[in-house]
């Protein structure tokens, strides 16, 4: 892999407290953000299907553009949660509530009520008990924070040292954090997939902040010197991803692959946020260790 010329930084026109500021400031508004969630939902996120319960159906309508929403909702006397269309075959996902009997909404297309039952079709149908939902949800979350709480312990291994580790683990504790606000802002819900993209994050977030440290702490060099070094193949890994991550983004979108697109949204706010806190949370903690640390 080719590396970038990442123009140099003249980190020394900063303080340590100017460096942390911004990424600080923009964790400090992502947890307010949660917090603001749970307090209102019970929950730090939205839970999708898997982790809340309900039945999703995919749906073949029969109505005019722009129509199709109101058909869906007059046929149907259901605690209805959301519609989604999907664009690369014409069909809608629509999500109930767990309260909702599956076997009356595969009645009410079959033998139709009214008029607008009569132009829908059933595609598919799939439904999760809110026992097995709730099963589900610890064990995916109980899955990330195992996954966080190893990434610290090697870490803590790797390093031996308080300041230089507890770095990377501030800086991976803020990439999920921030993307996880930014699914509260969008109305991204939790799912099996999007769990699937905070690990990612993790792992994400480590190598690059293993790397800075590495070159910093380990190699020859001034300190400068070395995070150069380091920016230039940690700023190629994370723009390449990044860029990956959007072509993705936009396709998924384009298409109507709803998990694949909150997937690129949340790798893209998550990678973009890990350029932040590596190159200027982790590297203010690295620079007052290496300076100004005492006793260390």
């Amino acid at each position: 892999m080719v590396a970038f010329d990442v123009p140099e930084v003249d980190y020394t026109r900063y303080t340590n407290r100017q460096l942390a500021a911004v990424p600080l400031a923009v964790l400090a508004l992502a947890l307010l953000v949660i917090a603001v969630t749970f307090a209102t939902t019970g929950a730090p996120v939205a839970l999708g299907t898997e982790f809340s319960g309900g039945t999703e159906v995919r749906l073949a309508v029969d109505a005019p553009d722009g129509q199709a929403e109101q058909v869906i909702q007059r046929a149907f006397d259901a605690d209805i949660e959301s519609i989604q269309s999907v664009p690369s075959d014409g069909t809608y996902v629509v999500t109930f509530g767990p309260g909702t009997d599956p076997a009356q909404l595969e009645q009410t297309v079959e033998n139709p009520p009214n008029d607008a039952a009569q132009q829908l079709e059933i595609e598919s149908l799939s439904t999760v008990s809110a026992s097995f939902a709730g099963d589900s949800q610890q064990l995916a979350l109980g899955g990330i924070a195992v996954a966080f709480v190893g990434m610290s312990l090697v870490v803590f291994a790797l390093f031996r040292t308080f300041v230089p580790s507890i770095a990377v683990v501030v800086s991976a504790f803020s990439d999920v954090v921030i993307p996880v606000a930014m699914m509260n802002a969008l109305g991204i819900e939790l799912s099996l997939g999007t769990v699937a993209a905070l690990l990612m994050l993790i792992g994400y977030s480590v190598d690059s902040d293993i790397l800075l440290n590495d070159h910093i702490l380990r190699r020859s060099g001034d300190f400068y010197e070395s995070t150069y070094r380091a920016m230039r193949t940690g700023v190629t890994m994370t723009l390449t991803s990044l860029a990956a991550m959007v072509v993705m983004t936009i396709t998924a979108t384009l298409f109507g692959i709803q998990l694949l697109s909150a997937i690129g949204i949340i790798l893209v706010f998550g990678l973009t946020a890990d350029l932040m806190n590596t190159y200027l949370l982790n590297l203010s903690l690295l620079r007052w260790y290496k300076f100004e640390g005492v006793k260390r």
